[in-house]
């Protein structure tokens, strides 16, 4: 009887270390989900040169940007006899401009030029979470104190930004790059040095469905015919992002 409980004893004691071990190897795989692929955006720098906005330069593994985030398009926000004043001339019925007008900025992002899928993903934050190939700065699918962009969608201008203050930005499609190199160009970076294209791709309109949480997958695109990581902008919100950065994000100051 004394040995039979011993044996009982021992076989509990091991089942419990190989249960423990079971937990262990879960979340060893979990680990194993995250791509170890590390990529390289060089190719896409030169899209940033001659832009009167940005300045940028390359230090081991960083890129540095600069922008003025001042629009190289028209706009109403740019405020009645500036050369660059337009009136509203788009397509929503309820479009109404907000109380904020357009001036220069100072802002920089060190962004990480061989960037790799992050093991802890990060939410983006309020303002800045990358820059467009025009200077101007993108921000993320809320509009002030987290709300839903229900409202303030209807102070986009006809290329679909607006200013904060005097912060210009897009939340969404930047039209006036769409309309200047194509519906499936490149379009700027996120501050995870992940690049955003356009809403389509091989000739077709992607949307939410086609995406990861994050709002990107990994296929081939004109600049990257390997394969890369990269975010599309597509009709419905999310828009831009979606759950986070997939990659780790750099700097940004202003």
């Amino acid at each position: 009887m004394k040995n039979l409980k011993i044996s009982i004893l021992l076989f509990g004691l091991l089942a419990l270390v190989y249960s423990c071990g079971s937990d262990d190897s879960e979340e060893m795989n979990n680990d194993d989900d995250v791509s170890e692929i590390v990529y390289d955006i060089s190719p896409i720098l030169s899209k940033f040169d001659n832009i009167d906005a940005i300045t940028y330069s390359v230090s081991g593994n960083t890129i540095t940007i600069q922008t003025t985030n001042l629009p190289n398009h028209k706009s109403p926000y740019w405020g009645v006899g500036h050369a660059m004043y337009e009136a509203y001339n788009g397509t929503n019925p309820s479009w109404n401009q907000n109380q904020n007008s357009i001036g220069e900025q100072n802002i920089t992002f060190q962004i990480p030029l061989n960037p790799l899928e992050a093991s802890n993903k990060t939410a983006t934050p309020m303002g800045p979470i990358g820059v467009s190939r025009n200077g101007i700065v993108f921000f993320n699918q809320y509009a002030a104190g987290g709300a839903p962009l229900t409202n303030e969608i209807n102070s986009f201008d006809q290329y679909l930004g607006h200013p904060a203050n005097t912060q210009y930005h897009y939340h969404i499609k930047p039209k006036f790059l769409t309309d200047t190199f194509g519906e499936d160009a490149f379009l700027g970076l996120l501050s995870d040095g992940f690049p955003v294209y356009g809403p389509m791709e091989n000739g077709q309109t992607i949307t939410n469905d086609d995406l990861d949480a994050y709002h990107g997958h990994v296929s081939p695109t004109a600049d990257f015919p390997n394969g890369i990581y990269h975010y599309h902008i597509t009709n419905e919100d999310p828009y831009l992002n979606g759950n986070g950065f997939y990659g780790t994000a750099g700097t940004v100051t202003r």
